[in-house]
């Protein structure tokens, strides 16, 4: 399908106001200022693992965890990435491969709406001017969270709506089509945020497809693209170059003296009926620039696959991507609804310091599980073998965890209570210092 490019002079009408916004209006939506005075958790620190790059994971509930996260100037307007997988709105309950509990999952409707307003307008108050968000959702609630998305941090920085593939087909039996995708919305909270263009590779089949042609002598392969690009302009580039005009309506996409320079160094492709176009060599790509169709980031999908255990796991490379994409090395990651620590554990391999928070204690214990070592293939859920009685090497583990920590726990009656002794447990083994350690359970 053809794009417009909308010229100059464009028609609009006067009975048109295009600066016109709209927002989402439901019962129990609360001005932002009033959430800006959410009061804060009351954390006390409970564990600590004393290296550099200190990171936080804290049990509380979020909302307020995060107004207090504003009190801290080392968090508040610091943050360079946020990624939350929040419930989804399904009306139903979860729990782990273990059958125990995890959350529920039971707001609906304009409750649920300004639950994640709230939350989402804490998290632009904790982003960086560099900083960027990721909003994980399905089909329920997506289409509304994207207006109130827009209300909160902009629409002009609303980036992308990804689509992405999160299982295999199903053998559906309701009148309608197979659900294998879900969506993120992608925004940021000014125009300088962080960008690394990701690329995928190469195939053989899609080199076949778009770089055609052999360049004599050389032996490179490139393909013919042109050298002038829509709308007109008054200076250089839209000049005569070589006597002629770019087509109406065009201009040269380089200057006169430029496009001098590489058909000097035979960069343009001259047609019988000469015609310019200009080279594009394969070995000065860096591959297929990502689109936001994300097809080979499904959940776990067999039974090799390393998970946790815990209900709605992400798949550790789609958290990659988005990582590597929208920060660099050092920045701070936060994720407010951490379940299975993925965040975490991608943020820790990749040197981003990382901030994670839940009100689950499995996915608490989870997480420290994963930290201290790692995760299991989902076939030994599925077989229920039994690991707990299996001594390991330190040497042989996949410890997470290698920089530093800082366990918070809120005190709050609303919370369930984590037992003193669980604590010292998990202070003892995510500060491991002997050669051997017995695997955690949760």
């Amino acid at each position: 399908m053809a794009t417009g490019i909308p010229g100059k002079n464009a028609y609009i009408s006067n009975s048109i106001n295009t600066n016109i916004s709209f927002q989402l209006n439901y019962e129990g939506k609360i001005p932002a200022e009033h959430v800006l005075k959410t009061q804060p958790a009351k954390l006390k620190h409970v564990v600590t693992v004393d290296k550099n790059l200190k990171n936080k994971l804290i049990y509380g509930e979020n909302l307020r965890v995060l107004s207090s996260l504003l009190k801290d100037p080392t968090v508040a307007g610091k943050v360079g990435l946020i990624y939350i997988d929040p419930p989804y709105a399904t009306g139903s309950s979860f729990e782990s491969r273990k059958s125990d509990h995890a959350y529920h999952d039971c707001m609906e409707g304009a409750v649920y709406l300004e639950f994640l307003r709230q939350r989402l307008i804490l998290l632009k108050e904790l982003l960086s001017e560099q900083g960027a968000i990721y909003v994980h959702l399905d089909e329920n609630m997506a289409f509304p969270v994207k207006i109130i998305m827009d209300e909160i941090f902009g629409a002009r920085n609303f980036r992308n709506w990804i689509t992405r593939k999160k299982c295999n087909p199903k053998n559906y039996t309701r009148k309608q089509y197979g659900n294998v995708a879900d969506y993120i919305l992608f925004y940021t909270k000014t125009d300088k945020y962080t960008w690394n263009q990701p690329f995928e590779a190469w195939t053989e089949a899609a080199i076949k497809k778009e770089y055609q042609y052999v360049e004599e002598g050389t032996g490179r392969l490139y393909k013919k693209v042109p050298i002038h690009a829509p709308g007109t302009r008054k200076g250089s580039t839209g000049k005569p170059w070589r006597g002629m005009l770019p087509p109406p309506g065009k201009h040269w996409q380089y200057t006169p003296e430029t496009l001098d320079e590489m058909d000097a160094r035979g960069e343009i492709y001259w047609s019988p009926t000469g015609n310019p176009r200009r080279k594009v060599y394969l070995d000065n790509s860096q591959g297929i620039g990502v689109q936001d169709i994300w097809l080979d980031y499904k959940d776990a999908h067999n039974q090799n696959i390393k998970i946790t255990g815990y209900p709605t796991e992400k798949n550790p490379d789609l958290i990659k991507r988005i990582i590597l994409a929208s920060s660099n090395a050092g920045d701070l990651i936060l994720d407010a609804f951490a379940g299975s620590g993925t965040t975490a554990a991608v943020a820790e391999e990749l040197g981003r310091q990382w901030i994670t928070i839940d009100n689950s204690p499995l996915a608490i214990a989870t997480i420290i599980k994963r930290l201290v070592q790692g995760s299991e293939v989902m076939g030994d859920f599925v077989n229920g073998n039994n690991f707990q009685s299996r001594q390991m090497s330190l040497i042989d583990t996949k410890r997470v965890l290698h920089s530093g920590l800082d366990f918070y726990i809120e005190e709050h009656p609303e919370l369930e209570t984590i037992d003193e002794s669980l604590i010292k447990d998990w202070d003892s083994k995510l500060n491991l210092e002997t050669k051997y350690i017995r695997p955690l359970s949760i």
